[in-house]
């Protein structure tokens, strides 16, 4: 069985969007007829080899018996179609050539449909506008994709593709990198990528960074408020508790600088600021001392006494520190003590014996009254009065 072949024939082409396409005709056994290359709206290109349609990205590259080629410059969606390669004998043939557009996505933009604060949740949502066919996106953080949801909406021969995830947030996530990645065939195994870091709203903190070392008359002060804060609080105030700042107190931004100490200088130093998610401060308390000349004197010994004697914060270096041999008071106070106790023990004594002298003679006058009565009883029973003296005066 012989096998004819087509006339015409076409080939199908896929172009990226602004690229070039070259759409081709083959002819089997061209007698010199009539070809006549069309567009999807059946607007006549060529004919013959000559323009027909006033449209300069479209070119004859190539007229032969055998093939007629064209190209297509800056190709966009709207030129997507068949293309209608017509040869004009005693029988019409044609065929269509297919050219199909594909469009790779852009990198993706990100939209920020909640505001981040701290201890709420955020919500971002990745776009990609345009591609065709639809962009595959996903969110990234530390390597590990954020499940979202995934939305399409065409918009004519293209698709707008989103990606939308909520997620909880804390202060220690401000600055985190998110990414959203963007991939489609077209970009052969590359990827569109947009960077997005989390801007996480806060109240702020407050630390007064205090000097080091003890501070003493005509000594200078600065003294350093540490503030953090999304946004980052730009009013800074210092202040004294129950008291006005001193008169030389310099405040430049974050810093309270004050010279020449005294004593008048003392009390408790505030630092406070707020933005719209809170207030915060510190304070410091500060004591001046007076610095003591050391005192002359070759009897009195000074020792070095161990840092943990006294707390360094209220230690003062110009004091002079006295201190004697302990030995001699221990002897005295042993001694005092010995004679206070031998003391007491003899009053002791002394009461106990004053107590025990007069119980016995309070019982021998007891003894003498009962004699008493039974003599008079004897007398008034009418007993011998002689023999009641003999006995009795005994």
């Amino acid at each position: 069985m012989l096998l004819v072949l087509p006339a015409v024939q076409a080939e199908n082409v896929t172009v990226l969007e602004g690229g070039t396409a070259q759409i081709s005709c083959r002819l089997q056994n061209y007698d010199g007829s009539i070809v006549v290359i069309q567009n999807p709206r059946r607007q006549t290109l060529f004919f013959n080899g000559t323009r027909a349609l006033k449209d300069d990205r479209f070119q004859m590259v190539l007229f032969t018996p055998r093939l007629v080629r064209i190209t297509l410059t800056n190709v966009s969606v709207s030129d997507e179609g068949g293309y209608f390669c017509q040869l004009y004998t005693d029988d019409t043939h044609h065929q269509v050539a297919t050219l199909s557009v594909v469009v790779p996505p852009e990198v993706p933009t990100v939209e920020v449909k909640t505001e981040a604060v701290e201890g709420g949740e955020v919500e971002l949502t990745c776009v990609s506008p345009r591609s065709k066919p639809p962009a595959t996106l996903r969110w990234v953080r530390d390597r590990r994709e954020i499940a979202g949801v995934i939305s399409q909406q065409e918009n004519g021969k293209t698709v707008s593709v989103s990606n939308t995830i909520r997620i909880p947030v804390e202060r220690k996530d401000n600055g985190v990198a998110l990414s959203c990645e963007a991939s489609h065939p077209a970009l052969v195994g590359q990827k569109r990528v947009r960077h997005y870091s989390l801007d996480v709203h806060f109240a702020p903190t407050v630390k007064i960074i205090p000097p080091q070392g003890i501070l003493r008359e005509g000594d200078s002060l600065s003294l350093t408020c540490s503030v953090t804060g999304n946004p980052l609080p730009r009013d800074i105030q210092w202040s004294r508790v129950n008291d006005t700042l001193p008169e030389r107190a310099e405040k430049t931004g974050n810093i309270l600088h004050m010279s020449r100490l005294s004593q008048s200088h003392n009390g408790t130093y505030l630092c406070q600021a707020h933005n719209n998610y809170g207030r915060a401060a510190d304070h410091y308390t500060l004591l001046v001392y007076v610095s003591v000349p050391p005192k002359s004197h070759p009897a009195i010994a000074h020792p070095t006494l161990p840092s943990s004697s006294f707390t360094k914060e209220y230690q003062d270096p110009g004091a002079v520190v006295e201190t004697h041999s302990a030995v001699p008071y221990a002897m005295i106070g042993g001694i005092l003590a010995l004679l206070v106790f031998t003391v007491i023990c003899v009053l002791i004594i002394t009461i106990w014996c004053s107590v025990r002298q007069k119980g016995s003679y309070l019982t021998h006058e007891a003894s003498g009254l009962d004699e008493h009565g039974e003599v008079q009883e004897a007398f008034l029973n009418g007993n011998d009065a002689s023999q009641g003296k003999k006995e009795y005066l005994l």
